[in-house]
């Protein structure tokens, strides 16, 4: 049973170091099938802090605003798009409130009344 629990635990550790040594081959294939390190290149979504101590996010190297985020709430609302499946989720977790409400009122007039 020793020489078991020996040879899982090297095995472990031989299988950690072989998925590390992986990882970093496929980031060195990365950076080879790009062709270049470049500093500038940017992810997807970034926040950077404004001079005036307030934030500024991009999003695919688009500026967004919270004024655009309010605009489109706003348009949002006033769409007042139907989703069928928020109505009835609504209405669904309305009713089991509801019903353990009652449920719970109902036990504890019951406790009460022994």
């Amino acid at each position: 049973m020793k020489w078991f629990m020996v040879k899982t635990f090297f095995l472990t550790i031989l299988m950690f170091l072989v998925v590390l040594f992986g990882m970093q081959q496929a980031s060195e294939g990365i950076t080879k099938m790009k062709g270049y390190n470049d500093a500038n290149f940017k992810g997807a979504f970034t926040v950077h802090e404004n001079d005036s101590g307030g934030f500024q996010a991009s999003i695919l190297g688009n500026d967004v605003s919270s004024h655009d985020l309010e605009q489109k709430k706003v348009k949002l609302e006033e769409m007042k798009a139907y989703n069928f499946f928020s109505t009835m989720g609504k209405r669904l977790s309305e009713g089991i409130s509801t019903m353990t409400e009652t449920v719970v009122h109902f036990i504890t007039d019951f406790i009460r009344e022994k």
